[in-house]
C-alpha cells in the first residue's frame, strides 16, 4: 500500500482544480507543492546524515539570480539554468573541501549555516542591486501572462506547474532510493573508513548528493520567485529559511518520500492559521511555535508524522514499509 501512497496523494492534488476554483485555497496548495519540493530536496541528502543548514542560501541564489537576470532582459529559460549553475558551483566550492577534510556531523552543519548567513549578508549588503531587506520585484509583462517570461495570471496554470515539479521531486527521491548511490551513502553514513576500504569514493559520493540537492533547491527558489513575483531575504534566503526547511523535513519524516509534503502542509497551514487568528499581532509567533514543536517532535516523534504512522502500520502488519528505510546505523 505504501508504494502507491505518492500516487494517491498526487491524484488527490490533481483533482483539486476540477472540484474547487477559489483563488485562495489554490494559492495555499501551490505554496504547499513548491515548499514540498524544497523540503524533499533537503531530505535527499539529509537522510544520509548530511545535515545542511545552508539550503536557504541555495534557494536565495536561485530566486535572486533569476529575478535579477530577468530585469536585465534575460529570459528565465536562460536565467534559471544560470542560477542553478551558480548554486551548483557554490555547493561544490563548499562541499569539496569539507568532504575532503572529513568535516562531518555538527561541524558540517555549522559550515553550511555560515554559508547561509553569508548569502543573506551579500543580498542585504548589495541593496542597490537586490533591494536589500526591502525585497525585490521582477518586472511584470503586459497582460499578466507570457511563456517567454514564465509568468502566468491563472492560478490553475501555476497549480499544474507546481504539481509537475512536486512529482519530479518524488521521482528523483525514489530513483536515488533504488540506486547504488543510496547503498554507497548508507555505507558512508555507517562507517566512512570501512566504505573507503571497500572501494567507495567517499568524497565523490557525498559531493554528488550535495550538488543534486543544492541545484534542486535553487530551482525551488526560482519557481517561488516566478510565482510570487516578489522576493525578500526573509522569504527565500538566510538562516531562518534554512531552519524552516530542516524543521518541516523533520516534522514530516526525513526517511519517507512524502515527508516533505506532510511537513509543508503542516507548516504552511499552521502559518496561515496563525496569521488569520492573530493578524499582525503575532508577527514571528509562528517561529516560536515551530521551535516548540520541533523539540516535541524530536523527543516524541523522531521519525516525523508520516514516518511514525508508517512505522506504526508496519508494526501492526508485521511488515517493513519500503519508504521507511534509513541508514543501517539507525536500524
Amino acid at each position: 500500500m505504501t508504494r502507491y501512497l505518492p500516487w494517491i496523494v498526487g491524484g488527490l492534488f490533481a483533482a483539486v482544480p476540477f472540484l474547487y476554483h477559489e483563488p485562495y485555497p489554490l494559492h495555499i496548495l501551490i505554496l504547499i507543492l513548491i515548499w514540498s519540493f524544497t523540503y524533499t530536496c533537503w531530505t535527499i541528502m539529509g537522510r544520509f546524515g548530511l545535515v545542511s543548514l545552508g539550503h536557504g542560501g541555495f534557494m536565495g541564489i536561485g530566486a535572486y539570480a533569476t529575478a535579477l537576470l530577468w530585469n536585465h532582459d534575460v529570459t528565465p529559460w536562460l536565467g534559471i539554468p544560470l542560477a542553478l549553475l551558480a548554486a551548483g558551483a557554490l555547493s561544490v566550492l563548499v562541499g569539496y573541501p569539507c568532504f575532503r577534510s572529513r568535516i562531518t556531523g555538527h561541524y558540517f552543519a555549522l559550515v553550511t549555516l555560515a554559508l547561509s548567513g553569508i548569502v543573506l549578508q551579500v543580498i542585504i549588503a548589495t541593496r542597490d542591486v537586490t533591494g536589500g531587506s526591502l525585497g525585490y520585484t521582477p518586472r511584470r509583462v503586459d497582460g499578466g501572462s507570457s511563456l517567454w517570461a514564465l509568468q502566468f495570471a491563472e492560478k490553475e496554470t501555476w497549480f499544474a506547474i507546481a504539481l509537475a515539479v512536486w512529482a519530479v521531486g518524488l521521482v528523483v527521491w525514489h530513483l536515488i532510493d533504488r540506486s547504488m548511490l543510496r547503498v554507497a551513502l548508507e555505507a558512508i553514513a555507517d562507517d566512512e573508513d570501512a566504505a573507503g576500504a571497500a572501494g567507495i569514493n567517499v568524497t565523490l559520493e557525498k559531493l554528488k548528493i550535495t550538488l543534486l540537492s543544492a541545484v534542486m533547491t535553487a530551482f525551488a527558489g526560482a519557481l517561488y520567485c516566478q510565482y510570487q513575483m516578489f522576493i525578500s531575504p526573509d522569504t527565500v534566503s538566510g538562516i531562518g529559511i534554512s531552519l524552516q526547511i530542516v524543521f518541516a523535513a523533520v516534522v514530516g519524516g526525513v526517511f519517507v518520500s512524502l515527508g516533505g509534503t506532510f511537513g509543508a502542509a503542516i507548516t504552511i497551514l499552521l502559518t496561515e492559521s496563525l496569521r488569520i487568528l492573530f493578524g499582525t499581532n503575532a508577527v514571528g509567533f509562528d517561529n516560536l511555535v515551530y521551535g516548540t514543536l520541533l523539540v516535541v517532535f524530536i523527543i516524541f516523534l523522531p521519525k516525523g508524522v508520516l514516518g511514525s504512522l508508517l512505522a506504526w502500520g508496519a508494526a501492526v502488519s508485521g511488515k517493513t514499509p519500503p519508504d521507511a528505510r534509513r541508514p543501517s546505523r539507525s536500524r
